[in-house]
């Protein structure tokens, strides 16, 4: 299998994420919009920027296998290497305008992530982690928040398409809301784990999202010192729809025993 210096993987994802962003702010504004399913839009600057960013990537590492949200799945060619890209995190928020959606490209060597990279084209934000080198924000290192309390704690959640009043997952954004200072619904989980590496808030929860859009931000909140896990608190599959991101382990510890006495 080959190996490559988790640093030449993550010049390359920075070099495509910020490619992927200048297609989406070409265009805005001009794009035509479609309902794949409710409150799921789809435009064409989702497909030009995964496009984008595949032909960076895939001209520099040809072998490797690749995964993304808008029907990327390609095999590796002999290759360990997995690339799992977001081309557009927070459409519902880019297709109304609202400033608040990323590129998310992370890179793992079978099933450990290695290096990963979010770019926030709106505030010229790139955050980017290297396992075991740490997390940055546009080149200066970053840690979570320290915050301990639940009571004193920012938290943001994502909430499923169309859901209702019953669902679980409301549910349990509505308990949260009784045991921390705030709660927020944003509409990118890219944004929402680069913001818990950062210190910006204190946690970040959902069951309802896709590899694309966890990979990066799991590998940045964890190098950034905070602690990622499921909602009760077992070990991290990027794969399965269950995260929960905390600025440290006693949040992660106390939302965990919130969520598992719902159950």
């Amino acid at each position: 299998m080959d190996e490559h210096d988790p640093r030449e993987l993550l010049s390359v994802g920075v070099t495509a994420a910020h490619a992927g962003g200048e297609v989406l702010q070409d265009w805005v504004g001009r794009f035509s919009v479609r309902e794949k399913r409710r409150a799921d839009l789809v435009t064409e600057a989702d497909h030009a920027s995964q496009q984008t960013i595949l032909d960076i990537v895939a001209d520099a590492f040809p072998r490797h296998s690749f995964l993304g949200e808008e029907g990327l799945n390609r095999d590796a060619d002999g290759s360990d290497y997995q690339w799992i890209i977001d081309p557009l995190d927070g459409t519902s928020n880019y297709v109304h305008g609202f400033p608040y959606y990323a590129v998310s490209i992370g890179v793992r060597r079978g099933d450990t992530l290695v290096a990963a990279v979010i770019f926030d084209p709106n505030r010229n934000e790139t955050f980017t982690a290297v396992a075991g080198q740490g997390a940055q924000l546009n080149g200066a290192s970053i840690t979570t928040s320290g915050e301990t309390e639940l009571a004193r704690s920012m938290g943001m959640a994502s909430l499923p398409v169309g859901a209702d009043g019953t669902d679980p997952a409301v549910q349990r954004f509505l308990n949260a809301l009784g045991h921390l200072q705030t709660v927020q619904r944003s509409g990118s989980a890219a944004l929402n784990l680069c913001c818990v590496a950062a210190g910006r808030i204190d946690a970040f929860w959902s069951t309802s999202l896709k590899p694309w859009d966890v990979a990066a931000g799991t590998l940045i909140v964890q190098e950034a010192g905070g602690i990622v896990t499921t909602i009760n608190g077992g070990a991290i599959d990027i794969m399965q729809p269950d995260l929960l991101a905390a600025s440290t382990l006693p949040v992660a510890q106390g939302l965990s025993e919130l969520f598992s006495a719902e159950a």
